[in-house]
């Protein structure tokens, strides 16, 4: 077998057939497709169940519920595929993902290879890496928030390179994904960055989970821990990560934030991060609230029209 294509499944009725389908339907034909039913409770481990009735190389593994990080981890488990890619049981995959990443994967030797991926309206997000990157320069784009590389899925991986990645806290449950990589990244692979379009990433569903000052703390802790062989140089791209992480919370006006926990920072900020973010963190929270809300309306105005169109 050489490709394993993992979903985790909670709670996905209304998505879970489609995304089943499409990926059974690829053009390559050395895969499985491991579900993994993370406690749903709809009719999602049913649907998967039946669409298993109709093709053996769909597997259906049924766990009670504990969090998207178990589920790849279960699902990791269960693979015999060479190669492993992650899907969200709501996006899709190209038709020819499995083949082309393959045929690159083998072709340059690459440890993992990364393709584009499109939204539901066409947009094509694009990291503008052609062929070998550092794993470095993923690692701090990821800690900067730039967001130009998919965190987790749609990326074709060798096996190997995932073991012991998906070892913690169940109470991490927002940016996951980025911290299962940046932990497949500190191994230091070989990382191609493919020019063509693999996912379909659908945006806009709605989204339960809250960030909490917990959970950062815990994040935090995690990744601090991840980064130790490179601290030297991940050092200040750790800080911009967590100013990152505080203007998130000052822009849903939790200012509470800055006496519990990122007071700590003050003094500490290394002076080669952006002017914009020390600026921010410096002011009183109320007052930096302001700048910080209309500058963060400005992207998610302004992210609707950089990236290119099919």
């Amino acid at each position: 077998m050489e490709i394993s294509v993992v979903i985790p499944v909670y709670n996905k009725e209304q998505f879970v057939e489609q995304c089943l389908v499409k990926t059974l339907s690829q053009d390559f034909d050395s895969f499985e497709v491991i579900a993994v039913d993370d406690g749903s409770t709809d009719a999602s481990g049913n649907i998967c169940d039946q669409v298993a009735k109709r093709d053996q190389r769909l597997r259906v593994v049924h766990t009670k519920n504990g969090g998207v990080t178990a589920a790849r981890r279960k699902g990791l488990e269960q693979s015999t595929g060479k190669y492993v890619m992650f899907l969200d049981a709501d996006d899709e995959l190209m038709p020819n993902a499995l083949r082309v990443s393959h045929e690159i994967i083998i072709s340059n030797d690459a440890d993992e290879v990364i393709a584009l991926y499109k939204n539901q309206d066409g947009t094509v997000f694009d990291s503008d890496r052609r062929g070998f990157v550092d794993y470095r320069d993923i690692i701090k784009n990821f800690l900067a928030t730039h967001n130009s590389f998919q965190p987790l899925w749609g990326i074709l991986f060798k096996k190997e390179l995932l073991e012991g990645c998906f070892d913690f806290p169940r109470e991490i449950i927002i940016g996951e994904d980025i911290l299962t990589h940046i932990r497949a990244l500190m191994k230091q692979p070989r990382v191609f960055c493919a020019n063509h379009c693999s996912y379909l990433y659908v945006q806009g569903l709605p989204n339960t989970r809250k960030r909490s000052l917990q959970h950062e703390v815990t994040y935090d802790e995690v990744l601090r821990h991840s980064l130790q062989p490179l601290w030297t140089e991940m050092e200040r791209w750790f800080q911009l990560h967590q100013l990152k992480a505080y203007e998130v919370f000052l822009d849903e006006r939790q200012f509470h934030v800055y006496k519990d926990y990122y007071h700590s920072l003050r003094g500490h900020i290394d002076k080669r991060l952006p002017l914009t973010d020390r600026i921010a963190f410096a002011l009183p929270p109320h007052i930096a609230y302001l700048p910080v809300h209309f500058y963060k309306k400005w992207l998610r105005l302004k992210s609707k029209q950089i990236f290119h169109y099919t």
